[in-house]
């Protein structure tokens, strides 16, 4: 029999759009990383090539692919989300110029294979589907081709561990796991149930614990995410899971503290959220999208509705875990002003960090589907220019019903009022009031970055980069300090990210404020100065 012959894989995970949300920049510089987190997704891919392949990792948000690594390689695999789109489009274009042949999958190719027309392969859907069909074309001697694995079939059970070998763990912030993929909620604007399904798949209890030791036994400790597009979406079996992971965790003396996503019925679960305080997770992400019961009906975000949902973010607070909340403008049912009721809502949830976007329709959901059939949907909505950014500053890719100058004044307003310096350390200072720790690990293993964050060095450097909120930030601490210092160090997290989002909403606030002035330019007749305008007003 003749020997299997090895291929030399180089897989790159494109750039990020610049000036974005979650790239947080100065963030990383503090605490000397390069990127909040990791390439789950090439990673778990890897896992999935032959064991005889050879797979080097490149991620161009933290170093640069170089000559030697395409001298090595036999082909590319690149792919990922849509703000990495014309990053993973400049890689198929530097790949093809030195001769390698490309493979693009992931979320974005999925959803919109046409932009990726120029690469080599076409590897489309959930990997696991696929990989294999791939890879026997190419032993075949195929040199193109399109792949599309059948929708939401799947049986994670069966998914490897990701590549965590490939990692550069001292490069990021925190690391990413998957226990489940999907979601059964119905959100117009989401695409997780396009790509995924509505029906929750989750990994096997020790699936999860040998990827966990995995990252153990290379000796990383501290944050580790769930990047699960709703944790408690399958919650029989997250029931079955969290007693294991919280024995496996006593057993380890609590290696790694855990972050995730979830929607915001998991306050209502007390059981629940026992059991996630006992597995040691401090921080949850939940869509909120609007204060608004109507939008939240319209939007199919009906999970919101018949609840306070101030009240619902503080029972998360009681059970120890800190909320970060996504929030949208731009819905069709915003009939008038949203801004102030949703900025007031952010400072009655004491949310810090708050993701408002503007309303993009992303390709192939149901909300870009609905537009497109009422004529309301932008040409190549689903292609990113080179202007950088991400829905802060590129939302409204459709008409909407209101007056677009009417919803980037509100996007405005409420950016203006909960990243102002003060009103951001006023929240801090309400979460710290109701930041239940006990129960917790009184200090973090060594190898944890974060174990610095309460040290007066630590918050002196932190402070000298945001000197607008320095004498807010450090009352807060002093506080935090005296009355419940067992949160203090997520305190000062949440203070350590304020050093991108307070820069980065104002850069968002210029950034919609020249969009306002193109559409009041517009709006000018021909010849009309903006003096005479003023004038005419006076």
């Amino acid at each position: 029999m003749p020997a299997r012959r090895a291929c030399n894989v180089v897989m790159i995970y494109p750039r990020f759009q610049a000036n974005t949300f979650w790239n947080f920049t100065e963030a990383c510089k503090l605490l000397n990383a390069r990127y909040p987190t990791v390439p789950l997704g090439l990673m778990t891919v890897a896992a999935m090539l032959p064991a005889h392949w050879n797979v080097r990792l490149v991620n161009r948000n933290t170093e640069d692919v170089t000559e030697a690594d395409f001298a090595w390689a036999d082909m590319v695999m690149t792919g990922g989300m849509i703000n990495q789109q014309l990053d993973t489009l400049r890689v198929i274009d530097l790949a093809q110029k030195h001769g390698k042949p490309v493979i693009v999958g992931g979320p974005d190719a999925t959803s919109s294979p046409a932009i990726y027309k120029a690469a080599d392969f076409r590897v489309l859907g959930e990997g696991e589907g696929i990989i294999a069909q791939f890879v026997a074309a190419w032993a075949a001697g195929e040199r193109s081709g399109t792949f599309v694995a059948e929708k939401f079939t799947i049986d994670v059970t069966k998914t490897p561990p990701p590549r965590f070998d490939l990692l550069k763990t001292e490069h990021y912030m925190y690391v990413g796991v998957q226990y489940s993929r999907g979601c059964p909620f119905t959100c117009e604007f989401c695409d997780i149930i396009e790509l995924y399904g509505r029906v929750p798949r989750t990994k096997t209890p020790e699936q999860m614990l040998a990827e966990l030791q995995a990252l153990y036994d290379l000796g990383y400790r501290g944050h580790v995410d769930f990047v699960d597009d709703n944790l408690i979406g399958n919650r029989k079996s997250l029931r079955i899971f969290l007693p294991e992971l919280i024995a496996w965790q006593e057993a380890h003396s609590y290696p790694f503290e855990f972050s995730t996503e979830a929607s915001l019925n998991l306050a209502d679960d007390h059981d629940l959220l026992e059991l996630m305080r006992k597995a040691n997770f401090f921080a949850v992400f939940v869509g909120i999208e609007s204060p608004d019961p109507d939008t939240l009906v319209h939007t199919k975000k009906k999970q919101n509705t018949r609840r306070n949902i101030a009240e619902s973010v503080h029972k998360l607070y009681a059970a120890g875990m800190f909320v970060t909340a996504g929030f949208i403008v731009g819905f069709d049912t915003e009939r008038l002003s949203i801004a102030d009721a949703m900025a007031d809502l952010i400072e009655d949830a004491a949310i810090p960090v708050a993701m408002v976007g503007l309303l993009y329709a992303l390709p192939n959901t149901q909300l870009s589907r609905r537009l497109e059939k009422e004529g309301r949907l932008h040409p190549g909505h689903g292609r990113m220019t080179e202007e950088t950014g991400d829905q802060c500053t590129l939302g409204l890719n459709y008409d909407s019903l209101r007056p677009e100058r009417d919803v980037l004044l509100d996007y405005r307003r409420v950016l203006e009022r909960i990243y102002d310096p003060a009103a951001y350390a006023g929240r801090l200072e309400s979460l710290a009031a109701m930041l239940d720790r006990s129960g917790r690990p009184l200090e973090l293993p060594v190898g944890d970055r974060r174990r610095d964050y309460v040290s007066l060095e630590f918050v002196h450097a932190l402070l000298s980069r945001v000197p607008e909120a320095r004498d807010p930030f450090w009352n807060v601490f002093k506080t935090c300090r005296n009355k419940n210092p067992t949160a203090l160090r997520l305190i000062v997290a949440l203070m350590t990210l304020y050093t991108h989002l307070g820069p980065f909403s104002r850069f968002v606030i210029g950034e919609i404020d020249r969009r306002i002035a193109g559409i009041d330019a517009a709006a000018r007749p021909a010849g009309t100065s903006v003096q005479s305008n003023v004038a005419a007003l006076a």
